[in-house]
């Protein structure tokens, strides 16, 4: 979260006197409807839906695309493990592939991946960076695969002057505490197809039947559960919303001018980027010849007081090798709900078939571009780096 102050407060406290929080029954036309209404304007789709977490977003839209049982979802070896988390609950099986010098998940190891049972393909936007979507868009449309684009980590980011999250045949996007824009826990799908909206409204709502809406839904009604915002999140969300672009705008200007400094070192080099102009601009990443360089550049930087470095492979929670319930194949609370079970072949998972990632990883080092700070401030403050380098 980067930004939030009285406009926020003054549309929770709008919403707690009108003692109408849920956004059905009473609440239909409000904030909800609204901020669906003026994200899906924003990002140029059909259809959105407001979530009460990224995760729920990525598992309505997995249920969306009709993932179930054997199913198998390519996902990127670098992510938040709540992206195969989500194949898994809606009961497919998760195959992770490579990411590239970009981060990003490598198109070339996605094709290696393809089997007769690959449903669909999940492109992570990390770090506010932009996947290759022109490559993984040209090889799910070759082996007729879905598409659906992981974009929690880059709202408002975008590839070749199409929104993230509206290029494949659907996207997820979080704004829970740590994104750039938040509602503390929050998310929503987007998508141009009527047909996966309706089957990710009705799972992301089991009580859909009774709804005002349930008459305009045509696809066949199931159990489904409950993802439900709040017309607190929405309203929240509304005022976020028109703050996205000048948080964007902010971030790009740092993170072009850390690049321009940085880019002249001779000690390391950019990572790669498959899309400058519509980065988020949350991040600049360097690509260092060894780990042990790459971790001395971040030492150096931290005991500096610089901004904080962090080498990729060091966050842990976002390494598949510390994907415990995934790795061990405990896929379900129950053995019998568990997907690796009712895939009923063998699925082979260990702690390095990714090699390649775990190398680009270590070799990275990582910056958040510095929001508070000035543009001197900035410029000041990368001379630095380079001068530690």
């Amino acid at each position: 979260m980067y930004k939030i102050g009285k406009e926020e407060a003054e549309a929770v406290s709008k919403v707690i006197a009108s003692r109408q929080l849920f956004r059905y029954r009473g609440g239909e036309g409000g904030h909800c409807d609204r901020f669906e209404a003026n994200l899906a304007k924003k990002t140029g789709v059909k259809h959105t839906l407001l979530t009460s977490s990224g995760t729920g977003a990525l598992i309505c839209a997995m249920v969306g695309i009709g993932i179930g049982p054997g199913d198998e979802v390519i996902v990127p070896a670098y992510t938040f493990m709540a992206t195969p988390l989500a194949v898994l609950a809606a009961g497919g099986i998760p195959i992770l592939a490579e990411v590239n010098e970009s981060l990003m998940l490598d198109p070339e190891d996605v094709e290696k991946k393809i089997s007769r049972h690959t449903k669909a393909i999940v492109p992570v936007h990390m770090l506010g960076h932009c996947c290759d979507m022109k490559a993984l868009m040209r090889i799910a449309r070759k082996h007729r695969l879905h598409v659906i684009e992981d974009a929690c980590q880059a709202v408002g980011g975008s590839y070749r002057g199409k929104r993230l999250g509206s290029i494949g045949h659907a996207g997820a996007f979080s704004f829970n505490q740590f994104k750039n824009i938040s509602c503390g826990e929050g998310g929503a799908v987007l998508t141009n197809d009527d047909v996966i909206y309706d089957r990710s409204l009705l799972h992301h709502d089991g009580g859909c039947v009774f709804r005002a809406h349930a008459e305009r839904i045509n696809v066949p009604f199931f159990a489904g559960l409950n993802f439900r915002a709040s017309e607190l999140l929405g309203a929240i969300m509304s005022v976020q919303l028109k703050r996205l672009d000048g948080i964007l705008k902010r971030l790009r200007q740092r993170q072009a001018l850390m690049k321009e400094i940085l880019g002249k070192s001779e000690h390391f080099r950019l990572s790669p980027s498959n899309e400058d102009e519509g980065d988020c601009g949350s991040t600049v990443h360097l690509l260092f010849e060894s780990d042990k360089e790459a971790k001395s550049f971040v030492d150096r930087v931290n005991e500096s007081n610089l901004g904080k470095a962090c080498r990729p492979i060091d966050t842990d929670l976002h390494v598949y090798t510390n994907w415990e319930p995934v790795l061990k194949k405990r896929g379900s609370h129950c053995s019998n709900l568990n997907p690796f079970e009712m895939a009923k072949r063998k699925i082979h998972y260990s702690a390095d078939m990714c090699p390649r990632t775990l190398d680009i990883l270590s070799r990275t080092a990582g910056m958040n571009v510095p929001f508070d700070l000035s543009l001197k401030e900035v410029r000041s403050s990368a001379k630095s780096m380079v001068e530690k380098a």
